[in-house]
């Protein structure tokens, strides 16, 4: 009995997604899906992002969390446009949230759209919230193993961001095995080791957004 709800769930959520991508290729909104396990850095790496790119392109934030506004606040005080779900309980952002928080963005005054989702390597994968590009963050902390473990992340997305490089000489880990069986997986994977605490990687990153907004700007 658990399939077809499951199934319906997923089918509703993909009719929701679909009409958010249309309006957001009708302004020419470039959308993130930024997804990772709890602690691998996604509002760190919002925050360097937004302090290299502000001058360049509009950009706006939709914050995930179970419970509290503590990574809208993070971001807000940047400056741009952050709106805040609560999920209470809810492992995963999914179309009909992202909907309902649109009323509290000017659409007409953003470029990029980056959703962060809640913590979590599992659920986000499945449930589409009108972006162009699902983006994983992946920690060295984490282990070589979550390829293996997690692997419908690891297929969905565009971009893999292998956060926390800087930590690698305190640990038994191997980034380029990270990285092989990641391209496993996906061969499409943009894979970018990074550190957002030593700025480490980060140009790659940057361009790869700002050349993918203008790949997008030139079909709108």
């Amino acid at each position: 009995m658990k399939i077809p709800v499951v199934k319906n769930i997923l089918e509703a959520n993909e009719r929701i997604a679909l009409e958010l991508k249309e309006l957001f290729d009708e302004k020419g909104i470039l959308v993130l899906n930024l997804m990772s396990s709890p602690g691998a850095g996604k509002t760190s790496l919002l925050e360097q992002t937004i302090e290299a790119l502000k001058d360049k392109v509009r950009l706006a934030v939709v914050e995930g969390d179970i419970q509290t506004t503590i990574d809208a606040e993070r971001i807000g005080k940047y400056g741009i446009p952050a709106v805040q779900i609560n999920t209470y309980g809810a492992c995963h952002i999914d179309g009909n949230m992202v909907k309902d928080a649109l009323p509290a963005l000017d659409l007409d005054t953003i470029d990029i759209l980056i959703v962060e989702n809640v913590g979590n390597l599992v659920c986000p994968a499945e449930f589409k919230v009108g972006e162009d590009h699902k983006v994983m963050i992946l920690s060295v902390t984490e282990g070589e193993d979550k390829p293996a473990k997690y692997p419908l992340m690891f297929q969905e997305s565009s971009v893999l961001l292998i956060n926390k490089v800087d930590l690698v000489p305190y640990l038994e880990c191997d980034v380029e095995k990270i990285k092989t069986e990641a391209l496993k997986i996906n061969p499409r994977l943009k894979v970018f080791p990074i550190s957002c605490k030593t700025k480490e990687g980060l140009e790659a990153w940057f361009d790869w957004l700002l050349q993918t907004f203008q790949a997008k700007k030139k079909q709108a």
